[in-house]
């Protein structure tokens, strides 16, 4: 079996920059974590190639080349191949003009599955999964929590997904392209410590506008047709931390506060 996710890094929480004369996300030289739906729907990938070890996985990112060493990282977790589609042309596509992108390169390989994330930490849009499935005839599902990884194999996913109030099970014929939540409980593995600095660079492949060729007006921030009409930081708010000794006292707070919020 033939998977590919689809992935994404993202700038850390704590140490993002934003171009606000742009209107778009500094990427170049932060530091960059991939994105926890993405890690779930890889974990997935990978728990099916534990059960059937002919699995062959590719991991995709449409990303600056400076996130070559987590790519690395994702290929000694025992993903085959990694994927890096970078180019200046691409730097600030909206998400219309990167499932084009992404899209233009899938429609050349082979898979029998698609799973990307349902949402991104830096913009939460949930757009590209969809878009995807419409540029490439596929059937899409998000906020997928579960997949039976023995169906499968069966040219079938069965998959429940969350509505919010309600968990919904689903049944699609692959190729399909499945977008995977956090809650899934899919966790992604550490590397191994064997394989901790393995060489895997021979594993990825940099694809650039010269491989795609696209118009460079039809791309990148030229080509986006999105437009923001402002930004604003998000607020946060202090939250009270309590810390509590392990004896009766402690236990009394605990249970209070359990009490307060209607767990017991």
């Amino acid at each position: 079996m033939n998977i590919i996710c689809l992935v994404k890094f993202v700038p850390d929480v704590d140490n993002f920059v934003y171009d606000y004369d742009r209107n778009v996300l500094i990427r170049e030289n932060v530091k960059m974590i991939l994105n926890p739906d993405d890690a779930a729907a890889l974990a997935f990938a990978l728990k099916v190639k534990d059960k059937h070890p002919h699995t062959f996985i590719e991991v995709v990112s449409m990303a600056p080349k400076s996130v070559i060493g987590q790519l690395e990282d994702l290929l000694r977790r025992n993903v085959d191949k990694a994927t890096l589609i970078s180019d200046k042309a691409f730097v600030g596509s909206d998400t219309y003009i990167t499932s084009k992108i992404l899209a233009k390169y899938l429609k050349n390989q082979t898979f029998d599955c698609i799973l990307t994330g349902t949402h991104a930490l830096d913009g939460d849009t949930s757009h590209v999964p969809a878009q995807l499935g419409e540029l490439l005839s596929l059937a899409q599902l998000s906020n997928v929590i579960k997949i039976d990884e023995n169906n499968i194999l069966n040219n079938t996913a069965t998959v429940d997904v969350d509505r919010e109030k309600v968990i919904s099970s689903y049944r699609v014929n692959l190729p399909a392209i499945l977008s995977v939540q956090k809650e899934s409980k899919y966790k992604l593995p550490h590397i191994k410590f064997k394989n901790l600095h393995l060489d895997v660079s021979a594993n990825i492949r940099i694809v650039s506008n010269s491989d795609l060729n696209f118009d460079e007006k039809e791309v990148g921030i030229e080509g986006s047709l999105t437009k923001v009409s402002r930004t604003y930081p998000k607020k946060m708010e202090k939250k009270e931390r309590i810390i509590v000794e392990n004896d009766g006292e402690g236990i009394e707070v605990v249970y209070r506060f359990l009490k307060s919020k209607g767990y017991v």
